[in-house]
């Protein structure tokens, strides 16, 4: 009974939406008379799934989203590590408010976040940009070459303070007598950082890399919000967006499900493979 209420959610926000987007990847409308009697659905089998593996902007957009996370991913995680363990550590004063100056970006809404840094990259309004010129840089933060980076950096703002807030917590859970004991034994604060801190936080390290994965994946509003001041995103930049544009551009809602399904499978691997690779030796 206590379960019934979670159960209930699960089913309609998570299983029906899921099932319901695999029924609907295997069917196709069908046009004919010249488009002028009306469309028929008929059952399609895998039609859609080998439309979408050969497809080549779904293909681009899979190996430019994980070109985005090999880089944007570690870099992220590294830098909420960093100030969870400087927030740790005995030497830093005024804890409460940089916890909370960390964690407040992933307080604003990712498009708020999105649109906030468009304006600080385009060029003209760009105080950023400005600054660039008059040390002699002339940088086009939105440019084919510079997009993925101005991309990342908006994930990266947003997202930071989210993955030091679970790793702190991680930390302050370990128990006190391991530190004294090993200043006892003469280690450092780094040494102490590095041989014990990071080991012991090992599980929730993986929690946000797991996280991290399927955000990657997923990865939408920040280029959707870029993409009408740059030609170098495309309505089929990422693989949602993709299933996007499909789905509401082109009304081939089918397509866009099997889209939708492809990339659930590949999260889900690409999830996994990361989850026992990173518990591999730890039991």
């Amino acid at each position: 009974m206590l379960l019934a209420p979670f159960a209930v959610l699960f089913l309609a926000v998570f299983v029906v939406p899921i099932g319901y987007a695999v029924y609907q990847s295997l069917f196709r409308v069908k046009r004919s008379g010249l488009g002028l009697e009306p469309p028929q659905t008929v059952f399609a089998g895998l039609d859609n799934y080998t439309r979408v593996l050969a497809d080549d902007a779904f293909l681009k957009g899979v190996g430019r989203v994980l070109a985005f996370g090999l880089v944007q991913v570690p870099m992220m995680l590294g830098l909420a590590l960093l100030l969870a363990l400087l927030l740790d550590s005995r030497v830093v004063r005024l804890k409460r408010f940089f916890r909370l100056a960390y964690f407040l970006p992933f307080a604003i809404p990712g498009v708020i976040a999105a649109v906030l840094w468009a304006f600080l990259y385009v060029p003209g309004i760009s105080p950023l940009v400005d600054l660039g010129k008059g040390m002699g840089v002339d940088v086009d933060f939105l440019s084919a070459d510079m997009i993925l980076f101005s991309i990342g950096n908006i994930v990266t703002w947003s997202w930071t303070g989210y993955n030091m807030l679970i790793l702190y917590t991680s930390l302050q859970s370990v128990p006190q007598e391991l530190y004294e004991a090993a200043e006892l034994d003469g280690c450092s604060g780094v040494q102490i950082a590095w041989h014990i801190k990071v080991p012991l936080v090992r599980p929730a390290l993986t929690l946000t890399g797991v996280f991290s994965i399927i955000g990657t994946l997923q990865l939408f509003g920040e280029p959707m919000v870029l993409r009408p001041m740059t030609s170098a995103i495309s309505t089929n930049y990422t693989p949602v967006m993709l299933s996007y544009q499909a789905a509401f551009g082109l009304n081939d809602y089918n397509f866009a499900a099997a889209v939708a399904v492809v990339l659930a499978l590949a999260t889900f691997t690409l999830s996994y493979g990361f989850l026992r690779l990173s518990t591999r030796g730890s039991r």
